[in-house]
């Protein structure tokens, strides 16, 4: 019996392939190491069932809760003006979501009820008894299961660039595999930062677009903090998630009894105003609609002080229905 030969190019190329991963693993982890040297913790920590919790605070006042969308962390409020204006008025309270920023993330489903959980009980070691929440794109979800979890806490809700039905979403499939263990694990450490990199200018002017991105997002937003391993992982896992959670989360939207103000991009291309915005707005008779027009996904930062008159409506009714 003869042996088939080894092809001679075999070798070489396994050679070439681990010694091209162990290079890439090496950037990567040294991108993780700058990133956080140039961008260290900003607020204090506490730590809720095991799970370490990075989080600021701002102003006094009746307590109001930011919560961000997916790829990004505390600076993404902090670099837009909100967070000043309403800390004139409010105790505001903004958590980095688990994997996000400094909070850990354990393994393990991260729905938007996981987070909700897990704000509840971290606003209660904060003394927090009733809140108005604000929840942006991905975050809206997680603002909304809050309110369904918890509506003593919960006063009212601002809902900014939500996504809240289900569709066919390119994205959340081609997150997928970043999202699956081990293999994942291997392309996060290794060649992920690298292709994150080069996409990212692309992926950041399409959160703003048809708007420009705006200079102080540009100067303060640590861009690089989106990269490491851990935040890579958080933000493929909420993007696979994105469409179940709301086939779950939309059968229960009509028992939200409180006041919501749900505010939007005309031109957001990322959660269509019609299919999401309108729609909850339609299925809840006591919410408000406010679209700018003309603006994208990041209405925080194009448009902050209608996001500021959101809140402060949202505040003032809730605080007319307890009279």
């Amino acid at each position: 019996m003869t042996r088939r030969p080894t092809s001679p190019w075999l070798l070489p190329a396994l050679l070439g392939s681990a010694a091209a991963l162990g290079a890439s693993a090496l950037y990567a982890a040294s991108m993780t190491r700058e990133a956080e040297r140039r961008t260290p913790p900003i607020g204090a920590f506490i730590t809720v069932d095991g799970v370490r919790l990075h989080y600021v605070e701002r102003g006094r006042g009746e307590a109001l809760v930011l919560i961000h969308g997916n790829g990004t962390m505390i600076q993404d409020f902090l670099s837009s003006s909100i967070v000043d204006d309403l800390a004139e008025r409010f105790r505001v309270i903004v958590l980095d979501r688990p994997g996000y920023g400094y909070s850990d993330r354990p393994r393990g489903v991260w729905t938007p009820r996981a987070h909700a959980t897990l704000y509840q009980k971290a606003l209660r070691q904060l003394g927090v008894r009733q809140a108005v929440v604000l929840g942006h794109s991905w975050g809206a979800l997680v603002a909304v299961a809050l309110a369904l979890q918890a509506p003593h806490l919960v006063r009212s809700l601002v809902l900014a660039s939500g996504y809240y039905y289900p569709t066919l979403r390119a994205d959340a499939a081609l997150a997928s595999p970043a999202a699956i263990p081990i293999i994942g694990d291997v392309l996060r450490r290794t060649v992920s930062p690298i292709i994150g990199r080069a996409l990212l200018p692309a992926m950041i002017k399409g959160m703003f677009a048809p708007a420009a991105i705006p200079e102080r997002f540009d100067r303060e937003f640590p861009t690089d903090m989106m990269l490491r391993p851990l935040q890579l992982r958080a933000s493929a896992e909420d993007a696979a998630m994105m469409t179940p959670v709301t086939v779950e989360l939309q059968q229960h939207y009509r028992e939200l009894e409180l006041p919501v103000a749900i505010i939007a991009g005309g031109g957001d291309q990322i959660a269509d105003v019609g299919r999401q915005s309108q729609r909850l707005h339609d299925e809840l008779p006591n919410s408000t609609l406010i679209v700018v027009p003309g603006l994208g996904h990041m209405i925080h930062h194009l448009a902050p002080e209608r996001v500021v008159e959101a809140v402060e409506l949202a505040s003032k009714q809730s605080r007319a229905a307890a009279a």
